[in-house]
């Protein structure tokens, strides 16, 4: 039977406007589930969205809609987030699911009945954006101490729960289990400052706030947080329900990994709910260390220090692909400390590691042994001395791998994996596989360095397969192997699992290396366009949905003048079949199409390179307008212009005709 390993992600606040910084928590836990499925392991990962309390209650009613109404759709666009960084998860919990709902009204009354929460009255400091209360002590310069913000003094009648009475028991976890709270930083924070000073009983029901759940024993009060949300990772799986097989099976949690600025509720809370239920705790709480930006924690409140940096997942991922985001997050960030994101430092670490070393390395070797064994991958002879030390880094990889995974530290491993293809790219300077080309008699030395560079590509391509989801797939089926055929480690531990005579295709850098002037320019025009729909949607606002009239900077389609019916006659709209695609050389943005317009072929330079690859572009039908004076974009004459639609996150959508049109049809 296979060893069961069950991860959680914190359950996230739906607030919109999203960036980077929110991804980075389920990133890790994507790439440790990944990697523990490869292990052999049955793994379920549980992410999911928090959705109650007074943050909500109040923006919903500020909306004029309900607080569901108001949350279903920002759901969807974490969901989408998600899928967008290919996010593989088991389960999707939000706290209104009537599942949920039942089984915490179960556990509170369960309580209830221990005698671990009690009614009194609450007097204290509340934080509405964290919703946490703070007591004077806690507080720092008068101001919640983890958000800055200001604090109101909140009074009304409450239930509590008994933590007080769970300092020693905290206390003694974290000495007779070294390992349940990391790093040790995150210990120590949590000794000196709450359990050494004593904790207190908490507030768990509020009356003052409605959207949330119930107490079913006394319906005036709402079910806090701290038991609401936290209680998801057992819930979840089916506690408090008429079927708690996936509870039996996989609780206790291996890891919970969130932020470090709710690890006291995940290790001093949390536990002493769970104790209190008579539960197992958790194995292992991991609170990591934030994505700062100019020195400061990525927040709105903060914006104006990333106006000019692209931190948005969708934008980054449209433009740069997943893998790119994916590994610059597992990578650059020391795992359980603070890591500094600028896109400068992004497109760098592109250029650096996945262009010149990995893609140089794959589109290298793929080339040469295209060019000097027709594609034919040739048999090996016995391996020399300077063959050894890469065969043995590659063998040696295995148990690296999974002991950083294993604390976990995602960057160690990456740095291992990378360790490997480095050295490939030195060996391929070693051995200069195009001196031993011109001469015959080198034909099988030659053939055994053409061997061992592509045994290397397979086995790193199979290690990076949990960190990126895409690329390592190209790689794989470049060298006819098919990924799924790789669902673990095993075909990788030994040297010499690629047979001789595989079918080995060329290809092309799979990561270009990126012009960093440039796309910071691009950049640059991008944020300021954002800024600029900014400014003019907070115009609308100021002025009861109306445009600042007295505002010189009005959003393009607002400056644009009107038309008359004989101005619009003049632009000739036809259906277009795109034919043939293929990128610009030396341009990010621009594809060539060949289109077909009836019995005429045209050519045309479009900007639709971040959305479209050119393979998807062939045999599509497009709006065109054809007679646009023909121009010339990069060195090629464009003889026409594709309409696409463009929405607030500058994501392009080329436009064509409802039904299936003949090419060359009029558009009226």
């Amino acid at each position: 039977m296979k060893d069961k390993f069950y991860i959680t992600t914190p359950i996230y606040y739906p607030s919109g406007n999203w960036h980077i910084g929110h991804c980075y928590t389920t990133v890790i836990c994507d790439a440790v589930a990944r990697f523990q499925r490869m292990l052999g392991k049955d793994v379920f990962f549980l992410t999911g969205t928090d959705e109650h309390g007074a943050k909500i209650e109040k923006k919903a009613a500020e909306k004029g809609c309900t607080p569901m109404e108001f949350i279903n759709p920002l759901v969807d666009d974490i969901k989408s987030i998600w899928s967008a960084l290919n996010i593989k998860y088991d389960k999707f919990i939000r706290t209104t699911d009537d599942y949920h709902v039942k089984a915490i009204q179960k556990i509170f009354k369960t309580l209830y009945d221990k005698g671990e929460i009690y009614k009194s009255e609450y007097s204290g400091w509340y934080c509405t954006p964290c919703e946490s209360f703070w007591t004077d002590t806690q507080l720092k310069d008068g101001k919640c101490p983890d958000c800055g913000r200001e604090v109101t003094l909140e009074k009304e009648e409450s239930y509590f729960f008994r933590l007080s009475k769970y300092t020693d028991r905290i206390m003694k976890l974290y000495e007779d289990n070294p390992e349940f709270l990391e790093p040790k930083s995150r210990v120590n924070e949590m000794v000196n400052n709450f359990l050494k000073p004593g904790l207190q009983d908490l507030c768990v029901s509020r009356t003052s706030i409605k959207w949330g759940i119930p107490v079913d024993f006394d319906p005036k009060h709402t079910v806090y947080v701290w038991i609401d949300a936290l209680s998801n990772y057992i819930t979840a799986l089916g506690y408090g329900s008429d079927d708690d097989s996936l509870f039996k099976k996989y609780w206790p949690a291996d890891l919970h990994l969130m932020g470090k600025e709710i690890i006291r509720f995940h290790s001093i809370i949390w536990p002493a709910i769970l104790m209190a239920l008579d539960l197992p705790l958790p194995k292992k709480v991991y609170g990591h260390g934030w994505l700062l930006i100019g020195g400061d924690k990525l927040s709105k409140s903060k914006q104006d220090k990333v106006k000019y940096e692209l931190t948005d997942p969708k934008q980054l991922v449209s433009r740069y692909g997943s893998d790119a985001l994916r590994y610059f997050l597992l990578r650059e960030i020391p795992f359980g400390s603070d890591g500094v994101y600028t896109t400068e430092s992004f497109i760098g670490r592109i250029n650096s590691d996945l262009a010149n070393d990995l893609g140089n390395l794959v589109s290298r070797t793929t080339a040469m042994i295209n060019k000097y064994f027709g594609g034919v991958l040739p048999a090996p002879e016995s391996p020399e001395p300077i063959d050894n030390e890469l065969i043995s880094i590659a063998e040696g990889l295995y148990d690296k791998v999974v002991k950083a995974m294993e604390a976990p530290d995602a960057p160690t491993a990456l740095i291992e994996i990378f360790r490997l293809i480095s050295r490939a790219n030195k060996y391929i300077d070693e051995t200069a596989p195009w001196v031993l080309a011109k001469d015959e008699n080198n034909k099988k030395r030659l053939g055994t360095v053409m061997y061992n560079l592509a045994e290397s590509i397979r086995i790193a391509a199979v290690y990076l397969k949990p960190f990126m989801t895409e690329c390592p797939e190209k790689i794989l089926a470049a060298f006819s192997l098919e990924g799924k055929d790789y669902d673990t480690f095993d075909k990788v531990k030994k040297f010499g699992g690629l047979k001789a005579g595989t079918k080995v295709d060329m290809i092309p850098h799979i990561f270009p290396r990126l012009d960093i002037t440039k796309e910071l320019e691009e950049v640059k025009a991008i944020a300021e366009e954002r800024m600029k729909r900014e400014k003019t949607e907070k115009e609308k606002i100021n002025n009861g949905g109306k445009p600042d009239s007295g505002s010189d900077k009005q959003s393009e389609k607002q400056e644009k003048p009107e038309i008359t019916f004989d101005d619009f006659s003049k632009v000739q709209l036809k259906v277009a079949l795109v034919t043939a695609c293929e990128k610009v050389e030396k341009s990010k943005k621009l594809l060539k199409l060949t289109v077909k317009l009836g019995d005429e072929t045209r050519t045309v330079v479009s900007g639709i390179s971040g959305a479209y690859e050119p393979e998807q572009m062939v045999g599509k039908k497009v709006v065109m307008v054809t007679n646009l004076k023909p121009a010339k974009l990069c060195g090629i004459m464009s003889e026409g212009m594709i309409l696409c639609a463009e929405d607030e996150n500058g994501v392009l959508s080329y436009l064509s005709p409802e039904k299936d049109m003949p090419d060359g049809s009029g558009i009226y």
